[in-house]
């Protein structure tokens, strides 16, 4: 028997042992739309909470529409010609329409991924394309503070447009609860000033920011604040299944139409499971998201609630691009040289977090939890250091020690990494 794993732009293949109990956890299966670009203008003609696009574009001047960079696979190929025509058709030049992509920290997307990214060779032809640079002081607007004193700082291009529109995918989010919608905005075009107060130790260390948690999530307030104090937006909500086809479209008002998507997900991608294992083994959803170490850490996240006390969670990985941004690869040396309780005390205390420091904060819950194990292929040899987890060159053999460690051949196997959550809940 083999399963498997979402691995780069591929699948690893995973051979198990006829001995081994193995429990696979991957979403129900999800319906599909028949007609994927015709439930695009369907949302578009039937929103939530607002009036259809074609109406809200009547006489404006300029839209910006907001995309997610390259680590999310958002069919974006799909709706933007769709919005984009549907916007100029309502009186918009052209050259009035903006797509954005919400890089947040992360490094802009250029070139022949650029052109990956937005799916559409019309839409690059036709429109101004360009990425959202948080470090950019004069390129934002300042909006005040929250009532927690989150500076509000958005870009331009995106809070002086007469339509502004968020896209992007649904799925679990290990901090804001769910990616999409008002995420896409803040911290998706915000200035780093804005960012870091979010990666803050404060909000990433509270108990509620966490995967498939809205409700007390204090990133999710400060988000639904930040959409009052810019005076409302519009979002285009997408969900997809395991093998990356549309299930679940819909566009509105950003917080309604949101929530919407968030209730349609969360039947799926959290999965209740009556037992904990000793052996998890999972990956971290493949192209795009493995393309670095940093984004691997959601994967090891994602399924700690099953993992019982001291077991190995196994994570797989390609790491195309390596550790990530050297602010990253700075945060991952002082974990190294201070220690856990160390890196803690050295961030706490910060008002605005060192770039990208908060990954590391997060590696620290499946390393309490548990060993973390990693295979990957592409990680250059002198980054393994900095990874901070144990290295596995064949995934069958750790799974085997793992079993002898932990006395029990019952083992849990995630194809799909961070995008299914499973939930521990004993049976009554």
């Amino acid at each position: 028997m083999h399963i498997d794993l979402r691995y780069g732009k591929g699948t690893f293949r995973l051979d198990l042992d006829p001995d081994w109990d193995v429990t696979v956890i991957r979403k129900p299966e999800m319906p599909l739309l028949p007609d994927a670009a015709g439930a695009v203008r369907a949302a578009l003609a039937a929103p939530v909470g607002a009036k259809p696009l074609a109406q809200l574009a009547r006489g404006a001047k300029s839209a910006c529409i907001l995309v997610c960079d390259i680590t999310r696979p958002v069919p974006n190929g799909l709706f933007l010609p769709i919005m984009v025509r549907e916007l100029m058709d309502a009186g918009i030049p052209a050259a009035g329409i903006t797509v954005l992509v919400a890089t947040g920290l992360h490094r802009p997307n250029e070139g022949d991924e650029l052109a990956e990214l937005v799916g559409d060779p019309w839409v690059m032809q036709t429109v101004r394309v360009e990425n959202h640079y948080a470090r950019n002081d004069a390129d934002h607007v300042d909006l005040g503070a929250t009532n927690r004193g989150t500076p509000v700082k958005l870009d331009r291009r995106f809070v002086e447009a007469d339509v502004r529109i968020a896209t992007g995918l649904v799925e679990p989010h290990f901090m804001a609860g769910y990616s999409g919608g008002r995420k896409v905005i803040a911290p998706g075009v915000a200035h780093k000033d804005t960012i870091t107060t979010f990666h803050s130790a404060r909000f990433m260390g509270h108990p509620l920011a966490a995967n498939c948690v809205l409700e007390g999530n204090p990133l999710h307030e400060e988000q639904l604040e930040i959409m009052r104090m810019l005076g409302g937006a519009l979002a285009l909500n997408t969900v997809i299944d395991e093998h990356r086809k549309l299930s679940f479209v819909n566009f509105g008002e950003v917080v309604q139409s949101h929530l919407l998507a968030v209730d349609f997900i969360r039947r799926y991608a959290v999965v209740p499971i009556e037992r904990k294992f000793g052996t998890v083994v999972t990956s971290a959803a493949g192209y795009p998201l493995d393309k670095t170490y940093y984004q691997t850490v959601k994967g090891m996240v994602a399924p700690i609630d099953i993992l019982a006390p001291g077991g190995d969670l196994l994570i797989v990985s390609e790491c195309a691009e390596g550790m990530g941004s050297p602010e990253y690869v700075e945060a991952q040396r002082r974990l190294l040289g201070l220690g856990p309780d160390g890196f803690m005390a050295d961030i706490s205390a910060k008002r605005f977090a060192d770039i990208d420091e908060w990954q590391t904060q997060m590696q620290l819950k499946p390393m309490r939890a548990g060993a973390v194990h990693l295979y990957s292929e592409r990680l250059a040899a002198e980054a393994w250091g900095l990874t901070g987890v144990n290295k596995m060159t064949s995934v069958p053999a750790a799974i085997r020690e793992s079993v002898r460690r932990n006395g029990d051949a019952h083992i849990a196997v995630i194809p799909e990494g961070p995008y299914v959550v499973p939930e521990f809940r004993p049976a009554a």
